[in-house]
């Protein structure tokens, strides 16, 4: 099993979503999941979910004739692991320019805004 990659692609974040909040499901707990909101298919999601053991983020055991699937890292460690990737691939590591775009940010509430000031004051 290779190292945990930072970044997911948006189908393998929905589904670890999904394992996160499920807990331990099965390939057929997560498909029938996400066909509440839109059409895939078993084999696809069979798929994303062996190459998401392979990629570490998740681990799974043999339970009678199913594998039951559990997540191999916490959701706000990769949280975190992608955040860390975004702001070093767009703002070149630096923090500030994202805190003063999400701070200029017309859809954040004044509520919002200042929670965020909080959060920062908060984090000395």
């Amino acid at each position: 099993m290779r190292k945990a990659q930072a970044t997911l692609t948006d189908q393998e974040l929905t589904i670890m979503k999904l394992v996160w909040r499920l807990g331990t499901p099965t390939v057929r707990d997560v498909y029938e999941a996400l066909r509440a909101t839109r059409q895939i298919a078993y084999t696809t999601v069979m798929t994303m979910m062996n190459i998401l053991e392979t990629k570490g983020y998740l681990k799974k055991d043999k339970q009678a004739r199913a594998y039951r699937y559990r997540p191999a890292r916490p959701e706000q460690a990769v949280v975190t692991s992608m955040v860390r990737e975004f702001v070093n691939r767009v703002f070149n590591g630096a923090s500030r320019p994202l805190l003063l775009h999400l701070a200029k940010d017309r859809r954040l509430t004044a509520r919002e805004r200042d929670e965020l000031v909080q959060l920062i004051k908060e984090a000395d």
